[in-house]
């Protein structure tokens, strides 16, 4: 399998490394092309934003990264190893870790035994969920940590289908947390939150650990431009600008596509 890191260093030892790299990446549907020759190198613990307006391809690149889709052609790299062909439950095995737009929890379990199926499934003990997590001191503190990390610890023990959506939304970054990923994708965390929930999740996002890197899509431009420190935006599939927050904020070009002005 290769791996794009020693390729990089061997032409150039003093190139920043990468944690996630698209190369030269495309995705076709028919003869729709819905990826367009993306490139991106993400750093290790660089908070990531990818924008666009609705149809420039954010989801179906997310799609891509974690295995869901397959690619038509182009490479995808974690840590340093090509994960292109390799299927979805392994790339969330060596280190990805993805939340969606709709949230995927079990309503009829409590926060806690949420948390808990999402750590015993990757887990040596993943057929024997019927065990208490208390008879597992590793998986007990993976579970109390995720809870703790996205401040849902005192609701532990309420039933998921008695929260509300803001709440939900927390859970769900928690199911991805406690795979323990080094790069954790979120897709459009605030989505559908009203105004003071959306605020809650733009801080649970920042009070990520910092080791962790996050790449997120959002079609929230200010949301997403408060929490990166890069950002992509895609129009039409393909990368059309990349530049630090307030570069995007200015740049003309971005408020014509993406905001309709100009």
């Amino acid at each position: 399998m290769a791996n794009i890191n020693e390729d990089q260093n061997e032409q150039d030892p003093h190139a920043e490394r990468a944690i996630l790299v698209l190369e030269n990446v495309h995705k076709n549907f028919g003869g729709l092309r819905a990826i367009n020759d993306v490139s991106i190198r993400v750093k290790p613990g660089e908070r990531r934003a990818i924008i666009g307006p609705n149809g420039a391809g954010k989801t179906t690149l997310f799609n891509l990264i974690i295995g869901e889709l397959p690619v038509t052609s182009g490479h995808i790299y974690l840590s340093g190893k090509e994960i292109t062909k390799m299927p979805a439950h392994r790339r969330i095995g060596v280190g990805l870790g993805r939340t969606y737009q709709i949230t995927n929890v079990f309503p009829g379990l409590t926060v806690q035994e949420n948390v808990q199926l999402a750590a015993q499934g990757l887990s040596a003990t993943k057929f024997s969920l019927h065990r208490p997590v208390s008879e597992n001191g590793h998986i007990h503190d993976k579970v109390m940590k995720a809870l703790d990390d996205l401040h849902l610890t005192h609701i532990k023990d309420v039933k998921t289908s008695e929260l509300a959506y803001g709440a939900q939304r927390q859970l769900e970054i928690a199911l991805a947390l406690v795979s323990e990923p080094d790069v954790l994708l979120l897709d459009e965390p605030a989505a559908g939150l009203a105004a003071g929930e959306r605020v809650a999740i733009a801080e649970l996002v920042r009070g990520l650990p910092a080791e962790l890197t996050v790449v997120l899509i959002e079609h929230d431009m200010s949301l997403a431009l408060g929490l990166a420190d890069w950002v992509t935006c895609l129009h039409y599939g393909a990368v059309i600008a990349e530049d630090a927050p307030d570069s995007i904020r200015e740049n003309e070009k971005i408020q014509e596509i993406y905001l309709g002005v100009g």
